[in-house]
């Protein structure tokens, strides 16, 4: 019997996050990074989306209003990977971080995208990123996929944010 495979259509559709400061987040999400509020949910969860989708991101205070961080060595979510259209987009997105004074704990050339890293007010990883053509994607002599971690060149990203 051949092993099942998920339809190669398949995406992610949103994620759903526990947060301590309902209101803290929607800052973040929508005032940082220019997520549209789609739905209040009463005063516990909020609805964001980009584009009008019904929403990518639910933020929910059901179980966690006024609690601290989850502890960064315990099982849950690495991080919630936010996919930008175009580099240039990116470079936008981190401009605004820097502008901000929002601190960022990393950034990355994968080969097949770039990446920067940061938390979110309570903690939970965010990676925001844009991938590469997928023909530009590197690979070995036999055609195999070699994605890699190294430095991303911050300043020829932040020449298209157009400031």
């Amino acid at each position: 019997m051949e092993a099942y495979k998920i339809p190669a259509q398949t995406r992610i559709g949103h994620v759903h996050l526990k947060v301590s400061d309902l209101q803290r987040s929607i800052d973040f999400y929508c005032g940082l990074l220019g997520f549209e509020m789609v739905m209040l949910y009463g005063d516990q969860a909020a609805f964001i989306s980009a584009g009008g989708y019904h929403h990518h991101i639910g933020l929910n205070t059901w179980h966690s209003k006024g609690q601290p961080p989850a502890p960064q060595t315990a099982p849950g979510l690495y991080h919630t990977a936010i996919l930008f259209p175009e580099r240039k987009d990116l470079a936008v997105a981190l401009q605004r971080l820097i502008d901000a004074k929002y601190p960022i704990t990393g950034a990355s050339d994968h080969g097949v995208s770039e990446a920067i890293y940061l938390d979110d007010p309570d903690g939970n990883g965010v990676e925001l990123y844009w991938d590469r053509p997928k023909e530009e994607w590197p690979l070995d002599d036999e055609g195999n996929l070699t994605m890699f971690t190294r430095h991303l060149d911050l300043h020829g990203l932040l020449a298209l944010a157009g400031k």
